[in-house]
């Protein structure tokens, strides 16, 4: 069998890219290299992950996000129940760990942002998320192959054959979501260049002989910082230039010196009972498609955990490639849409890898970088700089540069709320691009009937239609044209096109 696809990776990244491949009637395959997809490292405390308004939206257009958010909503109501007293002030996110407050955040600022169910924040654990999405998968008809990881492969014209477990696999299409250490990558010749590490982190679970001799919270010493979230729940970082990481063996005699130094106690561990090293390495591929192959996620950008980005800049490369994918396979693309894909995705991972490494020289143990926290601290703590950073760590800030005259153009589209009560979001599950008209008398409908099965035209009063009297969203829910009072056809047209080929009196 040659299928449409064959991914490497059954992570979060590769699970949805193959959801989307599947809503799009593609076939592909999945190939794993753990057998068995469950870790300890993968649930609380270590595997949670804050979603941002980007990854929420992916997830509320197909119909993904109640399922997502079921075991937070059973968390949020237990520590509720019996709850009659007024609660503190919420700590939304942080830079570098300093924390920013939901009351400080100017939403009103938002303009182009309605009342949703996908709200701009939220979390879930790797192994709710990848249970989610491989349940999701199978349904579309996703073959999954775990404890086959991808060993090697031969890229010809027009497949690329794949080696796994022994086994031969042939594909039209090799997509690595296969990690920072992606062999599809590797093998795939494609450059990966960046900055080096300056630290060695870890995120160890203990037993400690006295619990009360390490302090709770967040601490930045001489030699680094440490992070006590509840007692024996330990991140620290120590600058040794990402020395130690994948080096050696993991150990508790290690640990403890490494918590000493850091700390300057001499806290004593009893036991070391979960235990991983990362680094702020940050380095992208500079292509991410190379004929037949093409990488996402941390195959093609990889950074330093700190404030949560890695998981939401993948799985927003999984959206953003899957409609375009599936529509270069069906043949219906206009030319170069495929390329769009590194075109818009590779300025989003090089601003967040940015992002890091300011977090990390705030986090230098040095004088200039403790004077550098206390001037943004300030900034963090004022509405401005509050809503300014919660519009990046949230991602509400996110435009592709897609041109066109109106400013929403490659942004998220607003939930708008139609006459029947449905909403937006709802109208984008099935993968498809939709033409909305808030003006049923105007001539768009049978315009949008030259995309008929690509793109959906439907024509409703909105409750609030931000100035506007049409939109053209994208399958991935980005506004591709917008117009206010006049909907010019030949400007939609020429969107329509651009984005989703000719229309089919044209072919």
């Amino acid at each position: 069998m040659i299928y449409d696809v064959v991914i490497a990776g059954a992570g979060p990244v590769g699970l949805f890219l193959a959801c989307e491949l599947g809503l799009a009637g593609i076939s592909v395959l999945v190939l794993e290299q753990a057998a068995d997809p469950r870790s300890p490292l993968k649930r609380l405390p270590f595997g949670m992950r804050g979603l941002s308004a980007p990854t929420i939206e992916a997830f509320y257009r197909r119909g993904l996000l109640d399922d997502m958010a079921a075991p937070q909503r059973s968390q949020d109501d237990a520590g509720s129940a019996g709850r009659g007293e007024p609660q503190p002030r919420r700590q939304v996110g942080h830079f570098a760990g300093i924390p920013f407050d939901h009351d400080k955040v100017d939403t009103a600022k938002w303009q182009y942002r309605l009342p949703s169910p996908a709200g701009a924040s939220m979390a879930a654990d790797m192994e709710h998320i990848e249970t989610v999405l491989a349940a999701r998968a199978s349904a579309a008809g996703v073959e999954i192959r775990r404890g086959l990881g991808v060993e090697g492969f031969n890229h010809a014209d027009e497949e690329v054959i794949v080696r796994a477990g022994g086994e031969t696999f042939h594909g039209r299409w090799l997509v690595g979501c296969d990690g920072g250490r992606s062999i599809v990558r590797k093998a795939g010749g494609f450059t990966f260049a960046g900055s080096d590490p300056e630290f060695t982190g870890y995120s160890v679970r203990v037993e400690m002989a006295d619990p009360a001799q390490l302090n709770l919270g967040r601490h930045y010493t001489p030699t680094g910082m440490y992070f006590q979230s509840r007692p024996g729940t330990i991140a620290m970082v120590e600058f040794d230039g990402g020395a130690f990481h994948r080096s050696q063996q993991l150990t508790l005699e290690h640990v403890q010196a490494v918590l000493r130094r850091i700390s300057g106690t001499e806290v004593t561990l009893t036991a070391l009972q979960l235990g991983a090293t990362w680094t702020d390495r940050a380095y992208q591929a500079t292509a991410y498609r190379k004929g037949r192959l093409l990488l996402a996620g941390d195959a093609a950008h990889i950074h330093s955990p700190l404030g949560g980005q890695g998981l939401n800049l993948g799985l927003g490369d999984a959206v953003n490639l899957g409609w375009k994918l599936a529509a270069t396979i069906r043949g219906d693309a206009p030319a170069g849409l495929l390329d769009s894909y590194a075109r818009e995705r590779q300025p989003v991972a090089a601003q967040v890898l940015d992002w890091s490494r300011a977090q990390v020289a705030l986090m230098r143990p040095s004088a200039h970088s403790r004077a550098l926290e206390a001037i943004i601290r300030d900034l963090i703590d004022t509405g401005d700089g509050a809503t300014y950073f919660a519009e990046r760590v949230w991602g509400v800030s996110l435009r592709y540069d897609l041109g066109g005259s109106h400013s929403l153009v490659g942004r998220s589209a607003p939930d708008f709320e139609l006459a029947d009560g449905s909403k937006l979001g709802m109208l984008l599950k099935m993968g498809s691009g939709l033409f909305l008209d808030f003006d049923p008398g105007r001539p768009l409908q049978a315009l949008a009937s030259g995309w008929s099965g690509r793109i959906a035209y439907v024509a409703s009063d909105v409750k609030d239609s931000l100035g506007l009297s049409a939109v053209l969203v994208r399958p991935d829910g980005v506004v591709a044209w917008a117009a206010e009072v006049d909907a010019n056809q030949e400007e939609a047209a020429q969107a329509a096109t651009r984005w989703f080929g000719a229309p089919r009196e044209m072919h």
